[in-house]
């Protein structure tokens, strides 16, 4: 099973829980297709780079897991019929994306800048 990581901008018109109902909905495609989620980073409501349907914010999930394959293609499928979902991307991910997103949840980029203001402080 190859690793993937898929980010979902839903329409801010929707309410948290409709929001949070939205992504159980996708997460529940894929558990049921076989993949095994790694990891979810709800980014909240935020500020888009350019207007999309003439909407300037939207809220942003980001979801990593491994699957096969085939499931990538009923997952978009099920993106794309879903009207609260403005835009996605599910990009598949290398041996180097998969390291630096595991240092990244142990919290490794954090420790050093922990370390570096404690050194100004002191």
């Amino acid at each position: 099973m190859q690793q993937y990581e898929s980010v979902i901008i839903l329409t801010p018109l929707l309410s948290e829980d409709a929001a949070k109902e939205t992504i159980a909905k996708f997460k529940d495609i894929l558990t049921e297709g076989g993949a095994e989620i790694i990891a979810e980073d709800n980014w909240g409501l935020r500020k888009l780079a350019y207007p999309i349907q003439k909407k300037t914010t939207g809220f942003y999930h980001l979801t990593e897991f491994k699957a096969p394959g085939e499931l990538i293609k009923k997952l978009e499928v099920e993106y794309k019929r879903d009207e609260r979902v403005m835009r996605f991307l599910t990009i598949s991910l290398d041996k180097h994306a998969v390291a630096y997103n595991e240092k990244k949840r142990s919290g490794a980029f954090n420790k050093k800048a922990e370390t570096k203001t404690e050194e100004v402080v002191n």
